[in-house]
């Protein structure tokens, strides 16, 4: 018996430390590129419906086959291969693709694509090339229109349209630098990510027309050329002369453009533009500059005549529309609004009267996207908080009854995509210990087929423990959601130094249950060296509802840092953690945080890295500045108290200051003045400075950021 149990015994010992033994540490260039690349989860690349066949999907393999299923089958067919696309594009006179291209489908059996400085609309059943639409190689900002058969472009500030066969068409002709057509404007606040708007069946091209002339030059400065150049940019900064935008409406046919008559002041919020499903409408979300009163105008396309104001939504302290209207499917004067009206942003159903026919959706929770609508118009589809603000699921809201399901199964963070009739979902999923996993669902909520279960492909990595676990913020009422990494070989007998990784701002979340609970991998290179790495989502961030953001109007840092410190509080109780070794590290607003926390703590923070950090919010820019602080002349006392320029005697600390010499979103301006304010006061400070860099730090230049990141720590910690 004896011999059995050592045999046995032993066996468990080996199996056990082969286990051990598979398993290793991260690099740092492992930490740092590593989930982009070695350990990015597999997943089926250009997953979509086929056109308008409901039941069709289709799916990228091996990055040559373009391969198609169907809902309810495990049949799988090759649609093309990368060889039969070249000799389509051969045939035409074009060069071969060394990869398979982005593709869009626009019917069930033709994909479009853009080779090079051509679009390629493909009949996949003949394997033959429909459309040929050419534009310039230095073309930008592409707008393709599927029922219009055109696309928009811009080259340098000017806008274009380009056809089939057609010579460039220029819509706009302005040769003053400041007149900027067919862009995004209001530096993409309020949900802006592009400057040109198809009408639906493609006789119109609405754009915004951006005016930077009144605008004072910012110099950023190209270091890398022999004789350093000056390299202006228009940087409005908070109670400063802004931009002014038009919208205009070009006729494809008649060639002519007109102006919507949006009225003055000029320096107003023009955004979620939205086509009336007639054409003969354009509706726009106008916020003041103030950004307190929003009015949903409707405008007569042809004439650019102001028609009406169907509703409006005010603020004390501001208002953000972030989406555009949806219009109802059978009723071509309804449309779906997504508001924060209640407190919460939830979906809302109109008419082009303005009257409110109903709120679809209503909880103390947050509808984050937007799905579709069934084909019958029956039920509507979304992602949601309501589970939890850390997850995100799917929903169908039944719009007569109103009734409200859960379609998913799992838990995490969920996306998905409808098919064409409404009747099915892609489901694609992650959590805390699923890298990636596509399911394929009816939209009665039964589980069809799995498409994709991907393994972990990091599985010979020794992670330390990672948890997420709620905590009281300052307030002692509302409940912050934090995160907590542990070295892989975690001793509570032993006292552990913690670095308090924070941003803190509006608009972003840190800590939500997908794979590794949205950690980046540095945090466990920390962890690996000794540390214990924390990150809570104070008030002021994200998807939590309009209180608990806007609690930081006109004192941005203040509530902030009283819950950050709140999670200190509760580091401190911790046995195991050296509460005389806490470190902390952020970027952007993290970065302020990051400074504003040394500052106002000294006796709790040794060290501190602040990486594009803003350090007067005087010298942010106008529309996310004034939205958040109101203007330096309407709130003198908060841009007076929550400047860091000086404060600067209160540091005690070792601070890094780490900047991008062409940052164009926190002007590197903010560094100089606080560094300079170190001087004055004779504090020591760090600075290091990455020449080309911008706002962030990316590519092999990020491994390099992050080797000095971790080095001072090493050292100061």
């Amino acid at each position: 018996m004896n011999k059995i149990f050592y045999a046995l015994f032993t066996l468990f010992l080996f199996a056990t430390s082969s286990v051990t033994a598979q398993q290793r540490n991260l690099t740092l260039e492992e930490a740092v590129l590593g989930p982009y690349k070695q350990f990015a989860p597999v997943t089926l690349k250009q997953l979509q419906w086929c056109g308008d066949a409901d039941n069709l999907y289709a799916y990228l393999k091996d990055d040559t086959l373009l391969v198609q299923g169907e809902a309810g089958s495990s049949e799988h067919k090759i649609l093309l291969t990368l060889g039969k696309l070249n000799n389509a594009l051969k045939s035409q006179g074009l060069s071969e693709c060394t990869r398979f291209p982005s593709v869009q489908w626009e019917k069930m059996n033709v994909i479009r694509f853009r080779k090079a400085s051509v679009v390629v609309c493909l009949n996949l059943s003949e394997n033959k090339i429909e459309q040929l639409i050419r534009f310039p190689q230095s073309a930008q900002n592409f707008d393709f229109s599927a029922k219009g058969n055109a696309i928009a472009y811009t080259l340098e500030n000017n806008l274009f349209l380009a056809r089939e066969g057609g010579e460039k068409v220029a819509i706009t002709n302005d040769r003053q630098p400041g007149i900027i057509n067919g862009q995004s404007v209001h530096r993409r606040e309020f949900g802006i990510t592009k400057g040109t708007f198809w009408s639906p069946a493609g006789k119109y091209l609405a754009f915004y027309q951006k005016d930077e002339t009144m605008v004072k030059d910012y110099p950023l400065v190209d270091y890398m050329v022999r004789q350093a150049e000056s390299q202006s940019i228009k940087y409005p900064m908070a109670g400063m002369t802004s931009h002014e935008v038009k919208v205009g409406v070009y006729n494809v046919q008649s060639c002519q453009t007109v102006f919507l008559q949006t009225g003055e002041p000029f320096d107003h919020y023009l955004t979620n533009v939205t086509w009336g499903p007639d054409e003969k409408y354009l509706y726009i979300a106008e916020l003041n500059r103030e950004q307190t009163h929003m009015r949903f105008n409707q405008y007569e396309a042809a004439t650019g005549e102001f028609i009406k104001t169907l509703f409006d939504e005010q603020h004390p302290k501001y208002v953000q529309p972030m989406h555009p209207a949806i219009f109802s499917k059978k009723k071509k004067n309804e449309f779906y609004w997504m508001s924060r009206t209640a407190g919460y942003n939830h979906i809302y159903k109109y008419n082009t009267e303005g009257k409110l026919l109903a709120q679809i959706t209503a909880g103390n929770w947050e509808v984050t996207g937007f799905i579709g609508i069934d084909a019958k118009e029956q039920n509507l589809y979304f992602i949601a908080t309501k589970e939890s603000p850390v997850e995100r699921h799917i929903y169908k809201v039944n719009l007569k009854s109103q009734t409200l399901i859960r379609l998913d199964k799992a838990d995490g963070i969920h996306t998905a995509r409808l098919s064409t009739n409404g009747n099915f979902l892609i489901d694609q999923y992650s959590n805390k210990e699923t890298p990636n996993n596509i399911e394929l669902l009816s939209t009665r909520g039964k589980k069809m087929q799995t498409l994709l279960t991907a393994e972990d492909p990091a599985a010979e990595i020794q992670f330390g423990e990672n948890v997420i676990f709620p905590l009281k913020a300052a307030d002692d009422s509302t409940d912050l959601y934090s995160r907590m990494i542990k070295p892989a070989n975690f001793n509570p007998r032993n006292k552990y130094p913690v670095i308090v990784c924070v941003y803190g701002g509006p608009l972003v979340q840190m800590v939500y249950n997908c794979w590794h609970n949205n950690s980046r991998w540095w945090q466990y290179y920390m962890a690996q060296k000794g540390y214990i790495v924390f990150t809570v989502d104070n008030r002021g961030s994200a998807n939590r509802g309009l209180k608990f953001e806007n609690v930081i109007h006109r004192r941005l840092g203040e509530n902030e840092m009283a819950d950050q410190m709140k999670g200190v509080d509760y580091l401190k109780s911790l046995p195991y953690v050296n509460a005389n070794r806490i470190g902390v590290h952020g970027w952007s607003y993290g970065g302020y945080m990051t400074i504003n926390l040394m500052l106002t703590h000294p006796e709790t923070f040794k060290v501190g890295v602040a990486g594009g950090a803003v350090t007067d919010w005087k010298m942010y820019e106008v529309m996310y500045g004034e939205r958040y602080m109101d203007t330096p002349e309407e709130n003198p006392e908060g841009y007076k108290a929550f400047s860091l320029l000086k404060k600067a005697d209160k540091l005690q600390g070792k601070l890094l200051m780490i900047h991008g010499a062409r940052d164009d979103v926190v002007v590197m301006q903010h560094t100089m003045q606080f560094v300079n304010q170190c001087i004055t006061r004779q504090k020591q400070v760090d600075l290091f400075i990455y020449p080309t860099a911008k706002h962030n730090v990316f590519g092999p230049d990020r491994v390099h950021l992050m080797q000095k990141t971790t080095d001072y720590f090493e050292k100061k910690l």
